[in-house]
C-alpha cells in the first residue's frame, strides 16, 4: 500500500472510491472503507500521509497505507492507552508520549489534574502539522501550555532523560520498518531507566488474534525489565480484528493494575470508553489468549 496510485480504488459495481488496508497478508484479510473525498495525500521524509473523508467513520488519518486514527473510534484507543496506566500511577505529574503525532494521547493525558508536563516525541513533524489542520478535535491538546513537542527519534530521546517521567506511553506503529526498534528489549530497558521510581509504561502491542508471536516476544522482554508486567486490550473497529492490546510494565514491584480509584476516574470528566469497570475487565483475556506467551500455544484452543 505504499504507492499513492493504489491507495484508493473503485470496486464494482457501484464505482465508489474505497480505501483498502491489507490487515494481515498471511490471513488473507482486508478492510475496505468507503471514501467521500481525499483531503490530503503527500509524502513526508518518513512516510506517506493521507487524510480521507469517509462515508461513515469521519476523517481518517492513514500512514503508509495503514489506518492510524479515525474520528469515529479514536477515543477508544486513546482513552485506553492513557487512562489505564495513569490511574494505576499514584500521582502522574510528568508524562511522555512517544509517537502519537495525531495528539489523541496527549489530549487524554491532560485530563488528569495531577499532570504538570506532557512531552510528545514524534519523529515526523508533518504528522503533527497535518493533524492540527485536519483533525483539530484530536490534536487540540497540543497547544496546551503544559505540552512540549519534540521532533526526534523516541528510542534516542528516552536515553537523555533518566528517571524523569512518571508515565511513558508508546503510541507506536506496527513492528516493521523504523517502528521495529520500539519493540526491542534494548528500548524497553531505556524506558525503564527513563521512569521515576514508581513509573509505569504502556506500549501498543497488537492484536491477540493475529499477533501472538509478537505479543509473546514483547511480554517476555518486558518480564526481563519490569518487576510487574501485564497485558490488556480494548475494542477499536477500524484496527485489525477489532481488537488492539497494550503491554503494561511497572518499575516498582508494589505497582500493578489494581482496581481503579473511582474518585480519580470521576475527576477525568465525561469519557466515551474508559471507566473503572472497563479498567478491571481489560486485563481479563479470552481463554485462548491466556497462554499466548508460550510458542506452543500459537493456535487457539478448541
Amino acid at each position: 500500500m505504499g504507492d499513492s496510485e493504489i491507495l484508493l480504488k473503485p470496486l464494482q459495481p457501484d464505482l465508489n472510491l474505497w480505501f483498502e488496508e491489507r490487515l494481515e497478508i498471511g490471513f488473507g484479510s482486508v478492510l475496505r472503507v468507503l471514501v467521500k473525498e481525499t483531503l490530503l495525500l503527500k509524502k513526508s521524509p518518513f512516510q506517506q500521509i493521507a487524510v480521507l473523508d469517509t462515508a461513515k467513520f469521519g476523517r481518517m488519518l492513514v500512514l503508509d497505507g495503514i489506518i492510524n486514527v479515525t474520528e469515529f473510534d479514536e477515543f477508544a484507543y486513546h482513552e485506553m492507552i492513557v487512562h489505564v496506566p495513569m490511574i494505576c500511577h499514584p500521582c502522574p505529574r510528568k508524562v511522555l508520549v512517544i509517537g502519537g503525532g495525531d495528539g489523541g494521547a496527549v489530549r487524554e493525558a491532560l485530563k488528569h489534574p495531577e499532570v504538570r508536563e506532557v512531552h510528545l516525541c514524534e519523529i515526523d513533524r508533518e504528522v503533527v502539522e497535518v493533524s492540527k489542520e485536519y483533525l483539530p478535535e484530536i490534536s487540540a491538546g497540543l497547544d496546551d501550555h503544559r505540552v512540549t513537542v519534540h521532533y526526534a527519534d523516541g528510542a534516542e530521546f528516552v536515553k537523555r532523560h533518566p528517571g524523569y517521567f512518571d508515565v511513558i506511553l508508546v503510541d507506536s506503529t506496527d513492528p516493521v520498518g523504523p517502528g521495529a526498534v520500539l519493540f526491542r528489549e534494548e528500548f524497553f530497558r531505556n524506558l525503564h531507566a527513563a521512569l521515576s521510581d514508581e513509573g509505569i509504561v504502556t506500549t501498543q502491542c497488537e492484536s491477540f488474534f493475529f499477533h501472538r508471536e509478537v505479543i509473546g516476544t514483547v511480554l517476555a522482554s518486558f518480564g526481563k525489565v519490569f518487576p510487574v508486567t501485564e497485558y490488556y486490550y480494548c475494542m477499536v473497529p477500524t484496527y485489525p480484528s477489532g481488537v488492539i492490546g497494550f503491554a503494561f510494565g511497572c518499575k516498582s514491584s508494589s505497582g500493578g493494575k489494581g482496581p481503579a480509584d473511582k474518585s480519580r476516574v470521576a475527576a477525568l470528566g465525561p469519557l466515551k470508553y474508559y471507566s473503572s469497570g472497563i479498567h478491571e475487565a481489560a486485563f481479563v483475556l479470552p481463554r485462548f489468549a491466556e497462554a499466548f506467551r508460550t510458542p506452543e500455544s500459537d493456535e487457539p484452543r478448541s
